[in-house]
Parts: structure tokens; C-alpha cells; sequence
């Protein structure tokens, strides 16, 4: 009759302690794996009790998390992720889709949400769609292969088969870096129209007519398109229009923000003297073009963004732009996700402010 794996025919553990199973066999040449009771052993308590607090689950005091970390650290316990997973049918794992990894204003916002898993005791796995739909659902689905429990989304515009695939298989999300109180959707995130509305607003307010943008590519991002929408509200608000010939569209990136400028300067009109790039990166790249073709920033060409990465405020002149408080954002997603999982109560609709931050980029518009 076959044996158990571990155990004697005669029903004895077979397992020979952990002194004479940490040597080396010639063999092999690998230390046989330190088990949950071996730690539980060295530290004085309970399997169960080191399984709380590996999990961060039940209570527990600070000295005995002491004595388990102790012990974990010192026979160099490493738990089995997939046998973890099947006992309590969670991976502990959250996946995360941004649109760009290269860009820093993602970048910070992924640190965050990192942060405030791993103080759950939750892990993440990342993936970039460059805004490509279907890169994104062949993510998703991937991400879901792997177990995970939860998933951050940026935007609102998703194919349906992921929302169909989340939740079928029951996995909480939310979409960020967007707020719609009439969305069917959890979101946290800023009312990206609206902040096209301030900076243009702000613009206006300062004499400008002749308004332009380097905004970001449209197709398939909901945020550019929406910052376009509200850029052409404000203008239209006051009798003046955004026609489609003031507008280039870009990927994000400093070289494309200078190809965008000079795309504007060559057609034909009155000269735009203010620009709204539909990021930092774009509107650092129009600053670069503008002085490289002899237009001074802002005396001649005021230059606006978004995003309020950490190079606006050290560029020369600064830049004027809207702060997008993406650490906020998404430690806010990660509190929703980690609640979600453990079946709390959670907001799902966050509205945060995306404010403006004048700085020297911007000014009066030059006399005619």
C-alpha cells in the first residue's frame, strides 16, 4: 500500500529533526525546507500563532510577532506561497495595470500602493499596458491566472471582457487617477475634465486668447480625452473656441512634447501664446523647443501641465501645473482593495482635488 508522503507505515512522522535535516546531503546539495512548526518550535508557541502572524490576521502582541520574526529570521523560514493559497483560498497577492511604467508620476503612484500592501502583509505584481486595450485584458487574465486577490485599474475605459472576468471570478477592483459619482465602477481618483477646466480657466484669467495643446494621445485614455474636454469648455465658456488645428496629439515624453510645439508653430493662424500639455513631460518638452526656437518662456509663450512630477518645480522657469495627488490616490485604492478582500465595509468612490500650482511658466500674455 502506498505511504503518505512524511509518514512512517507504521503512522510515525518520519521527519528527523531539524538539526540532521538542515545538513547537506552530498547528493543534492540543498537544505530540506523549514516547516511552520520548526519555527513555531524556536519561538515558544503555537503553528496557529505563527500563522497569524505571518498572515497579520487575529491579535497578537508585539512581543510574540518579536519571538516569530526571530525565529523566521534565524532558520531562514520561507512560507510555501502556494499551499498558503489553497488553505485560505487567498494568494495575498494584489495586481496592479498601470498605463506607462516608464512615466514617474506612475511610478510614485505604484511605490504607494506597494507600501500600503505590504503593511497588510499583501504582495503586488505590476504590468504596463501602454495604454493598448486588449495588452491590458491579456494582463488582467494573466494576473488572474496567477491567483491574485484584488486589482488596480487606471482610468475608466476598459474593455468589457475584464470587467466580465473580475467578476466572474469575484476579484475586487477599482479604477484610479479618475472620479465619476455615476459610475457603475469603483473608482478614486480627480475629475480630470474639470482640472482641464482650472488651467484653462487660469490661462484665460490671465488674458490669453490664443490657447493651444500638446495633449497626450486620446484613443483608448479616457484622462486625455477628458482634459481636452475641459480645456474646450472653458474656452467655449467665454466665447472662444479650441479648434481641432491648436490641438497635436502625443505620447508622453519630453521629445514628443518638443515635436508637438513645433508641430504648431508650422500651421497657419495667430501664434498661440499659452500652451497646456497634457503632462509634465509634454509641457518640459514644449518649454525646451520654445527656448531652443527662440521663444521665451513664459514673456513670449506661457507653458502649462499636469501631473506636478518632481522635475516642474526644478526646471527652468518652473512649471505651472495641475498637482495630481497620486500617493493619496492610490494608498486610498490599496485601503479599498485590502477591506475588499477581507470582507470590510469600504468607499467606493473617492473624489480627491487636483489642484493648480502657479509657478514661473506662466504669466500675462505678451502685447500685440
Amino acid at each position: 500500500m502506498p505511504q503518505a508522503a512524511g509518514f512512517s507505515a507504521s503512522g510515525r512522522g518520519c521527519n528527523p529533526p531539524l538539526s540532521k535535516r538542515l545538513h547537506k546531503t552530498a547528493e543534492t546539495d540543498a537544505d530540506v525546507a523549514v516547516t511552520l512548526k520548526d519555527v513555531a518550535d524556536r519561538a515558544g508557541v503555537s503553528t496557529a500563532t505563527v500563522s497569524r502572524v505571518l498572515n497579520r490576521q487575529g491579535r497578537f502582541s508585539r512581543e510574540t510577532e518579536a519571538r516569530v520574526s526571530q525565529a523566521v529570521a534565524a532558520l531562514g523560514y520561507v512560507p510555501h506561497a502556494a499551499a498558503r493559497a489553497l488553505a485560505s483560498r487567498r494568494s495575498r497577492t494584489v495586481g496592479a495595470v498601470t498605463a506607462a511604467l516608464d512615466n514617474p508620476i506612475f511610478a510614485r503612484g505604484v511605490q504607494a500602493l506597494e507600501n500600503r500592501l505590504e503593511r497588510s502583509g499583501y504582495g503586488l505584481l505590476i504590468a504596463g499596458s501602454d495604454y493598448e486595450a486588449d495588452r491590458e485584458l491579456k494582463q488582467v487574465r494573466t494576473m488572474v491566472e496567477r491567483g491574485i486577490d484584488a486589482i488596480m485599474l487606471q482610468g475608466d475605459s476598459h474593455l468589457p471582457e475584464v470587467y466580465d472576468l473580475l467578476r466572474r471570478k469575484g476579484i475586487a477592483y477599482i479604477n484610479t487617477w479618475v472620479y465619476d459619482p455615476a459610475s457603475p465602477h469603483p473608482c478614486c481618483g480627480f475629475d480630470n475634465e474639470q482640472a482641464g477646466r482650472n488651467v484653462a480657466d487660469y490661462l484665460l484669467d490671465l488674458g490669453h486668447t490664443e490657447i493651444a495643446m500638446v495633449a497626450g494621445i486620446s484613443e483608448g485614455n479616457d484622462r486625455a480625452r477628458n482634459r481636452i474636454a475641459g480645456v474646450r469648455a472653458a474656452l467655449e465658456a467665454r466665447g472662444l473656441t479650441l479648434d481641432d488645428a491648436r490641438i497635436v496629439e502625443r505620447p508622453y515624453s519630453v521629445s514628443d512634447g518638443r515635436d508637438g510645439l513645433r508641430a504648431l508653430l508650422r500651421r497657419p493662424g495667430p501664434r498661440p501664446t499659452a500652451v497646456i500639455g497634457g503632462n509634465d513631460l509634454l509641457a518640459i518638452g514644449v518649454i525646451l523647443e520654445a527656448q531652443q526656437s527662440g521663444l521665451a518662456v513664459p514673456d513670449a509663450l506661457s507653458v502649462a501641465g499636469f501631473d506636478d512630477i518632481e522635475l516642474a518645480a526644478n526646471i527652468a522657469p518652473s512649471l505651472t501645473t495641475i498637482h495630481v495627488p497620486v500617493e493619496e490616490i492610490c494608498t486610498l485604492a490599496g485601503d479599498y482593495l485590502v477591506a475588499r478582500i477581507e470582507g470590510r465595509p469600504a468607499r467606493d468612490h473617492v473624489a480627491l482635488e487636483a489642484r493648480l500650482v502657479v509657478r514661473q511658466s506662466t504669466t500675462r500674455p505678451p502685447a500685440r
